[in-house]
């Protein structure tokens, strides 16, 4: 026994014993205890529970908008989202509806666009309480950086920020469009057409896709509008241009003909129909 022992000693001091690899060193590094693992600071961030606790969306919101929130991992950056929200004196019920329509505004960028359009839009003139209606109606608008030097342009033609509104809810592109390729050719051409820029407001509150459209369309309006004997700068040209607008020739025919068959209207008693009032009031020949 005695050798044996002497044999397993001089064998264990002989080795490589300070070697990573030794049969001693293997030995002790499964017996020592593996490291702690680093701790996240929100180590269990659910997206789902939050939209549910903090922004109020029921379950089957939340579970919606969830989908294209997966990458969030803390609640820092909706949290710095939803205190601007709150600083516009939005509800929580507001917040709920918001997210709920747009759930990606709470991963905009706070301080490289929403208080910046805060700040650029009430410089604009607007209200705090204007800004919250504009950001409740149109969230995803809000997200965008240009959204103020839209505004900055919209505001002298429409006179005011709930005539711009009243077309934004008709036309939301109006903000997220290209200025440069349609809305400002468009108006350009209507002043050249000599119409007033409270008529080109008001054409275009009731039909802001003729802000929206290619120029070329917009020219064949007005090439239908004096096809009717209407000429540019008359009383009755913006009432006539809101009639044909988006109506093709074809169509354009057949309300005609239903006019002089049912009433039995002459071609000069329809021409006298279209320039009435009751275009305006949006019972012209598009509600025919």
């Amino acid at each position: 026994m005695l050798r044996l022992r002497s044999y397993i000693a001089a064998r264990l001091l002989s080795s490589t014993s300070a070697a990573p690899t030794s049969p001693l060193h293997r030995l002790l590094s499964a017996a020592a205890p593996a490291p702690a693992p680093a701790v996240s600071p929100h180590p269990s961030f659910a997206v789902e529970q939050y939209l549910v606790d903090t922004c109020g969306l029921t379950r089957s919101q939340a579970l919606k908008a969830s989908t294209k929130l997966s990458h969030l991992k803390s609640p820092s950056k909706p949290d710095a989202v939803l205190a601007i929200l709150a600083g516009l004196g939005l509800s929580t019920t507001d917040v709920a509806s918001l997210v709920a329509k747009d759930p990606l505004l709470l991963v905009a960028g706070v301080d490289t666009t929403l208080t910046p359009n805060v700040a650029g839009l009430t410089a604009l003139g607007l209200s705090r309480s204007e800004v919250a209606r504009l950001v409740l109606h149109h969230p995803s608008n809000f997200r965008l950086r240009s959204i103020v030097s839209k505004m900055h342009y919209y505001l002298p033609i429409f006179g005011s920020f709930q005539s711009f509104l009243r077309a934004l809810n008709r036309g939301s592109y109006l903000l997220s469009c290209d200025l440069e390729r349609a809305v400002k050719p468009n108006i350009a051409f209507l002043l050249e057409c000599r119409l007033a820029v409270c008529d080109i407001a008001k054409l275009c509150t009731s039909t802001p896709r003729v802000l929206l459209t290619n120029p070329e369309h917009v020219q064949a309006m007005v090439a239908c509008a004096e096809g009717f004997g209407v000429p540019r700068g008359s009383g009755m040209f913006r009432h006539m241009l809101h009639g044909v607008a988006f109506l093709s020739q074809e169509q354009i025919a057949v309300k005609l003909e239903y006019l002089k068959k049912t009433f039995r209207w002459s071609d000069a008693e329809v021409r006298v129909a279209q320039f009435s009032r009751a275009s305006e009031e949006g019972i012209a020949v598009t509600q025919v």
